[in-house]
C-alpha cells in the first residue's frame, strides 16, 4: 500500500496530509503528500470496518512521523545557500562563482542526511559538482536529464524540490531512493537498473525532433560501470546514427559498486593519462567552439579537419567518436564552474556528443574515497569520526544468506574442481568475493553484464565445468532469453543462484525479486528450488553441483537467516521432494522458501489459541512434490499456500494448476506478492503490506476456521 503520494502544488505551499478516493495524478513540483485510501466502507464486514479505519489510523501516524518527527529528532539544516534553492530556477539565481559554496553545502547535506538515514553514499558524493553544474546550465525540466542506475541522484533530488522530504528517503512512504517518474517532472525516466539512460535519452531526443523541438537538449549520465552492458552500446550505436541532440555524459570514477573490470575500464584509463590526445581535444574544442558560430557551414568544414588531424596524427584511435560521436575530455568533474561552462558550450553544438568526466567516488568524506566499495552504501555512520553503526547483539546471530552462499562455494570448490563462479559486477553484494580471495582463478566478475554471464556459464559447462552464476533476483530478468536460449534448451548444468529473491527492501519496486518463480517455472528442463533456511541453502547447493543434473535455480532472499548455527555437513536432497514440518488438522499451509519460517511461528502461536494447522516446506517449485500434494488434498479441504514472489504464475497458481488436474475440490488462498509493483521500505514493513507475514498467516487460518464454524452451523 503507497503511503504517500505527492500532489501537484505550488512552490510555497505547505506540508499538508491528503486522503483521496480516486488515484492522484503523476506529481510536479510537489511539497503535498497524500494518502490514497478506497473509501467504500459500506461494502465492508463489521470486521474489515475496524480493519479499514485502524489502516487510515496507522497511516495518518506515519505520515505525521515521516514529515515532521525526523525533521525534529535529525536536526540536519542545509546551508545558507542551499536553503534557498528549491528548485533549478532559484539555482540559477547565483553567480558562476557560488556554485563551489553550493557544491560544498550539498554535499555536507547529503553527508549529514545519509549517515542518520542511511542510502547510497559514494555515488551522490561523486557527482556533486556535476549534478549543481547540470541544473545550473541547462533549463530542466524542459531540457531532458537521465540518470543512470539512479545510485548518484540523490544531490539531483535535493535541487529539484525533495529537499525537505530527503529525510524520508528509502524510507517506507518516503521517496524512493531512485528517480522515478511518478515522483516529481524532474525525474524524466524512472531507474534502478544499470545502462537505460543512453537509450532512454535517444528515444526522448527522436521524439524532440519530429515534433520539431530542436532547441531541446537530452543528456544522458552514466557510469563508467555502466558502460559495460550490452544495452550502452546498443544506445551508443543507434544514437551515432541519428545525428540527434544527446550528450551523453560519461562520469568515469573507475567503479560501479565494486571495482570496474574488462578492456573498456583499460581503454578508458589510457585516454585518461593520454596527455597528447587530451592537449589536441582541448585545442580542436576551442576552435570549433568559436567558429561554430560562424554557421554551419564553417562548423562542418572545421569538423573535417579535426577528424582528418586525428587520423594522421593521433596514435590512438577513440572508441566514441568511431561510433559518430563527438568526444570532449576527459575534465575534472569536480570543477563546477568549469562543468557548467563545458556544459553550456556543448548545448550548442548539434548533434551526438559525449562529456569525458574524471569524477572520485565518495568525494569528500576522506574514509570513502578510501575504500569505496565499503561506503558505497555503508548504513548509519558517525559523519565526524566515520564509524560505521552496528548492532552489538547478546547472543550469536544468523548470518547473512549471501554469505552462507559465499562461504559454502569455496567449501564446495574445494572439494570439487569443476566448480567455477559467476556475477555480473557484483562481487561483495552476492559474497562470492570470498571465493574470488580464496581461488581467484576460478572465480569471473563479468562487469555489469547479466546476458553474457549466463552464456559464460553456459559455455563453461559446455566443457565440463560446473558453474554457479550468482544474480540477483530483478537482475535476472535482463537475461531471461539466454536462460532459455543458450541453457535449458541445451540442458547444461548450470547453477543460477538468485540473491535478493522476493521483497528486497529499501530499493523499491526495481529491485524486488518478485518474478523469478512465474517466469523460471514455466521453462522446460529447469529444476527451480528454495530454501527455508541457511541449511537449506547449502544441501541445495551441494545437490545441485552433481553431474548431470541439468540446469538448477536456487532462490533466497535479502538478509539475515534464521540459524546462528548453521554449518553443518552436507546431504544430497532428492530433486522434487518437499517435506512435512507438522501434522495438523482442518487446514494445511504450504510455504516455499523463508516464509515458511513466517508459518512456523504462526503455528507456534495458533497452536496457543488451540488452532492446529499442518504446514509442509515444498522446497522445489519445480517439479512440485506431487506425491506431498496428493497427501495434502486428500487430508485437508482448506489449504493456504504463501510464498515471497508473485501471485500471479507462482507456486499458488501451481498448487491450483495441480489441484484441478487431479480433479481434487479444496478451498484455496494464496498469500504472497499481489499483481502491482511494491514500493520501498523494510522488508517487514512490505511483508505485512503485501499480507503474507506471520500475522498475515494467522489471520488466514482463523478466518478459515471461523468460515468452517459458521458453515457447520448453517448445515
Amino acid at each position: 500500500m503507497k503511503i504517500f503520494r505527492p500532489l501537484k502544488a505550488k512552490r510555497n505551499s505547505k506540508c499538508s496530509i491528503a486522503i483521496t478516493s480516486c488515484s492522484m495524478p503523476a506529481p510536479n513540483r510537489s511539497t503535498l503528500i497524500a494518502i490514497p485510501i478506497q473509501l467504500n466502507p459500506s461494502r465492508l464486514t463489521r470486521y474489515n470496518k475496524l480493519v479499514f479505519f485502524s489502516s487510515i489510523l496507522k497511516q495518518i501516524y506515519l505520515t505525521l512521523y515521516l514529515v515532521f518527527y525526523p525533521k525534529f529528532r535529525m536536526q540536519v539544516k542545509a546551508g545558507p545557500l542551499l536553503s534557498k534553492i528549491n528548485y533549478p530556477a532559484d539555482l540559477k539565481q547565483y553567480s558562476e562563482a557560488d556554485l563551489v559554496q553550493i557544491s560544498q553545502e550539498l554535499r555536507q547535506y547529503i553527508i549529514d542526511v545519509v549517515s542518520v538515514n542511511g542510502g547510497h553514499f559514494g555515488a551522490s558524493l561523486g557527482v556533486v559538482e556535476l549534478t549543481v553544474a547540470l541544473h545550473y546550465a541547462l533549463n530542466t525540466p524542459y531540457d531532458k536529464l537521465v540518470w543512470d542506475v539512479g545510485h548518484q541522484a540523490y544531490g539531483h533530488k535535493i535541487l529539484t524540490g525533495r529537499r525537505d522530504l530527503f529525510h524520508t528517503n528509502r524510507v517506507y512512504g518516503g521517496i524512493s531512493g531512485f528517480p522515478k517518474i511518478s515522483e516529481s517532472e524532474y525525474d524524466t525516466f524512472g531507474v534502478g537498473h544499470s545502462s537505460t539512460s543512453i537509450s532512454a535519452a535517444l528515444g526522448m531526443a527522436v521524439a524532440s525532433q519530429l515534433k520539431g523541438e530542436t532547441n531541446r537538449q537530452h543528456v544522458a549520465v552514466i557510469g563508467d560501470g555502466a558502460m559495460t552492458a550490452g544495452l550502452a552500446f546498443e544506445g551508443l550505436n543507434h544514437a551515432g546514427i541519428e545525428n540527434s541532440n544527446v550528450l551523453v555524459i560519461l562520469n568515469d570514477n573507475c567503479m560501479s559498486i565494486d571495482p570496474n573490470v574488462g578492456a573498456l575500464k583499460e581503454y578508458l584509463t589510457s585516454i585518461t593519462i593520454s596527455k597528447s590526445y587530451n592537449r589536441f581535444r582541448d585545442d580542436i574544442s576551442h576552435v570549433l567552439t568559436g567558429l561554430s558560430k560562424l554557421g554551419p557551414n564553417a562548423h562542418k568544414y572545421v569538423k573535417k579537419i579535426e577528424k582528418s588531424i586525428k587520423g594522421t596524427l593521433l596514435k590512438q584511435s577513440n572508441l566514441f567518436e568511431a561510433l559518430n560521436f563527438r568526444y570532449f575530455g576527459p575534465v575534472d568533474g569536480h570543477d563546477v564552474t568549469r562543468l557548467a561552462q563545458t556544459i553550456k558550450d556543448l548545448s550548442a553544438i548539434p548533434g551526438p556528443k559525449l562529456l569525458h568526466c574524471i569524477t572520485v567516488k565518495g568525494k569528500g568524506f576522506a574514509l570513502a574515497e578510501k575504500d569505496q566499495t565499503k561506503w558505497h552504501a555503508p548504513g548509519l555512520f558517525d559523519k565526524i569520526t566515520g564509524e560505521i553503526k552496528k548492532s552489538t547483539p547478546d547472543k550469536p546471530q544468523p548470518p547473512k544468506y549471501q554469505d552462507v552462499f559465499g562461504h559454502t562455494m569455496v567449501e564446495l570448490a574445494e572439494a570439487n574442481d569443476k566448480i567455477v563462479g559467476i556475477t555480473p559486477a557484483m562481487p561483495s553484494g552476492s559474497s562470492l568475493n570470498i571465493m574470488m580471495k580464496a581461488m581467484p582463478k576460478r572465480a569471473f566478475d563479468v562487469g555489469i553484464a547479466e546476458q553474457h554471464a549466463v552464456t559464460f556459464s553456459a559455455g563453461l559447462a559446455t566443457q565440463g565445468l560446473v558453474p554457479f552464476c550468482n544474480i540477483y533476483s530483478s537482475f535476472m530478468q535482463r537475461a531471461y532469453d539466454q536462460v532459455i536460449h543458450d541453457v535449458a534448451i541445451q540442458k547444461l548444468n548450470v547453477v543460477f543462484c538468485l540473491d535478493r529473491a522476493g521483497l528486497a527492501g529499501a530499493d523499491g519496486a526495481t529491485h524486488h525479486g518478485a518474478y523469478d518463480i512465474a517466469y523460471m517455472r514455466c521453462i522446460p528442463n529447469l529444476i527451480v528450488s528454495s530454501p527455508m533456511n541457511e541449511e537449506e541453502l547449502r544441501n541445495l547447493m551441494f545437490t545441485a553441483q552433481q553431474e548431470n543434473i541439468g540446469p538448477f535455480v536456487i532462490r533466497y532472499p535479502r538478509g539475515n537467516g534464521v540459524m546462528p548455527d548453521w554449518k553443518r555437513p552436507f546431504k544430497a536432497l532428492k530433486i522434487g521432494e518437499g517435506r512435512k514440518i507438522c501434522d495438523g488438522e482442518d487446514v494445511a499451509i504450504l510455504t516455499i522458501g523463508h516464509v515458511g519460517n513466517f508459518a512456523v511461528e504462526a503455528c507456534t502461536e495458533l497452536n496457543s489459541e488451540g488452532f492446529h494447522p499442518a504446514h509442509y516446506d515444498l522446497r522445489f517449485v519445480k517439479p512440485l512434490d506431487e506425491a506431498l500434494l496428493n497427501e495434502v488434498f486428500s487430508k485437508y479441504k482448506n489449504v493456504i499456500t504463501v510464498e515471497d514472489g508473485s501471485l500471479p504464475g507462482g507456486v499458488g497458481a501451481a498448487v491450483l494448476e495441480f489441484m484441478a488436474d487431479n480433479n481434487y475440490n479444496a478451498q484455496v488462498v494464496r498469500l504472497g506478492i499481489p499483481d502491482k509493483f511494491i514500493d520501498h521500505g523494510e522488508q517487514p514493513e512490505l511483508w505485512a503490506e503485501c499480507g503474507y507475514d506471520k500475522n498475515a498467516i494467522i489471520e488466514a487460518v482463523r478466518k478459515v476456521a471461523i468460515k468452517r464454524t459458521t458453515d457447520s452451523m448453517a448445515g
